[in-house]
């Protein structure tokens, strides 16, 4: 009765089952032992007759499996002795341990002290910020849109796109800017983007060299500033009151040629910068021969009187770089946005976008302009803005009428989000704390203002609320859990 030999190595624990090809099993089993140390190096493995017979499988079926093994150099043959394991020790180069600071460069020092935190997790919840009504959006007909193109897409249409962004699409953002904010607008001054944090990166990118002083609104838009800040600006915060951003000190800046700003609706504090300081701050861009990034984040929402035109339908001087984004009509996970630019930018604006990501993805683009051009986006927006109406409403008519420490609610004209004043740091950490314990959330108005402010710590607190994430109901059942969590 013969037996089979036994092996040099232990192999036990190698189950091949039926679900796969046998030899990419066998290979995948024997790399993994390789890798792990279970087969050091040379180590002689078995004959493949061996192996096969162990295995209750073709020799074939081994010796294509140790051919694989053979091409990518974990194991080796010798003249007359059989298979060894390859020593993979030695085929790693020895490098010398490299130092933290070598290995991060000035990029990435700026980085560590620029990046954005992790986004909130989960569905909304009341107070979140920067979140729409999206559960109002229509995705039954977005997703028909979607089916429709994705059926039979032009062949013309599946390679490299335009770096700009469909053509379509954007002859449509055009015509919408026009009817909508009295924007004028040649389509070839747009440039689609990823979402408006993109838009702002490639400003930084373009118009900022290292050490160039580039202002903006303090407390704001943490994000925005991030990405001047990579691009190795240094970040002038000019004060916001209730006019918004104070034109008076961003004029006695030295040697500031770039302003970034959110004129629509401040962002995080709520004010809209009056027409006065609308026409300084082009006045200064003109004097200086500077550039205003104007954030028109969520432009869209106007719930009283009539809305200022934006600085970008104002300017005669081509100096305004005008922001927009889809994110906050339709959902954040979108992401698509356009920059309207001055005529000469437009053209290195998409070369510098294409070194980065070619061009946004063909689908979004095609069916988002099917959308507009259907009339779907326009009866959406007079949807989304009704909503954060009545929910900026039970908000306003919901919320205590005395706290402890804060300011009564301000009037809320604009936006998606209101910001309440605190006294002090401690008394808006205590707010806070108890309603994340209580499961609401909310931001706090002293993480919007950059490091070295002059204004005190305490000047810096408040709360920051989001009241279109959620319907009435749970805007009501939280401003109740809010009740509770601070005892009022």
């Amino acid at each position: 009765m013969s037996t089979t030999p036994p092996l040099p190595v232990d192999l036990s624990g190698i189950r091949l089952g039926p679900s796969g090809g046998l030899a990419r099993q066998l290979y995948q089993a024997l790399r993994e032992r390789i890798l792990d140390g279970r087969l050091a190096g040379n180590t002689r493995l078995p004959a493949s007759r061996d192996l096969a017979t162990l295995l209750g499988v073709s020799r074939n079926t081994v010796t294509r499996a140790f051919d694989q093994l053979y091409a990518e150099g974990y194991i080796e043959g010798r003249v007359g002795d059989g298979t060894y394991v390859a020593d993979l020790a030695l085929a790693r180069p020895q490098t010398a341990p490299v130092s933290t600071t070598t290995v991060q460069g000035v990029a990435q020092q700026r980085l560590r002290q620029h990046h954005l935190p992790a986004p909130v997790s989960g569905a909304p919840r009341a107070f979140r910020i920067g979140v729409p009504a999206f559960d109002l959006f229509p995705f039954e007909t977005w997703a028909r849109l979607q089916a429709r193109f994705w059926r039979r897409p032009s062949p013309a249409r599946l390679g490299y796109g335009d770096p700009a962004g469909e053509r379509v699409l954007r002859e449509l953002i055009a015509a919408y800017l026009r009817s909508s904010r009295g924007l004028s607008c040649d389509p070839q001054q747009i440039v689609i983007t990823c979402g408006a944090q993109q838009a702002i990166s490639l400003c930084a990118q373009l118009l900022v060299q290292p050490g160039d002083r580039v202002a903006v609104e303090n407390p704001g838009y943490r994000a925005a500033a991030h990405a001047f800040a990579l691009a190795g600006a240094s970040l002038c915060g000019v004060p916001v009151d209730g006019d918004g951003m104070d034109t008076t000190r961003l004029a006695s800046l030295e040697d500031c040629r770039l302003v970034y700003v959110t004129p629509s609706h401040q962002y995080p504090t709520g004010v809209t910068l009056s027409l006065a300081r609308r026409l300084e701050l082009l006045e200064w861009a003109e004097r200086q021969g500077g550039w205003i990034v104007e954030d028109d984040y969520d432009g869209e929402y106007r719930y009283s009187g009539t809305p200022l035109a934006p600085l970008a339908a104002l300017d005669r001087q081509q100096r305004v770089i005008y922001v927009g984004t889809f994110g906050k009509l339709a959902f954040p996970a979108l992401r698509l946005g356009y920059l309207v630019l001055p005529a000469t930018l437009a053209e290195p604006f998409a070369q510098r976008r294409a070194v980065d990501m070619r061009h946004s993805e063909i689908g979004t683009q095609a069916v988002m302009a099917e959308f507009i051009a259907a009339g779907h986006f326009q009866r959406h927006v007079r949807r989304m803005r009704q909503a954060a109406r009545q929910r900026r409403d039970t908000l306003l008519r919901e919320w205590p009428q005395a706290i402890a420490g804060c300011a009564p609610l301000p009037a809320v004209e604009a936006g998606l989000h209101l910001c309440i004043r605190v006294d002090s740091l401690a008394r808006e950490r205590e707010l806070i704390t108890a309603a994340r314990g209580a499961g609401v959330e909310m931001n706090g108005l002293s993480d919007y203002w950059l490091e070295d402010s002059e204004e005190s710590q305490d000047s810096r607190a408040g709360l920051v609320l989001g009241f279109a994430a959620v319907p009435e109901t749970q805007i009501v059942e939280a401003v109740q859990t809010l009740r509770r969590a601070w005892r009022l």
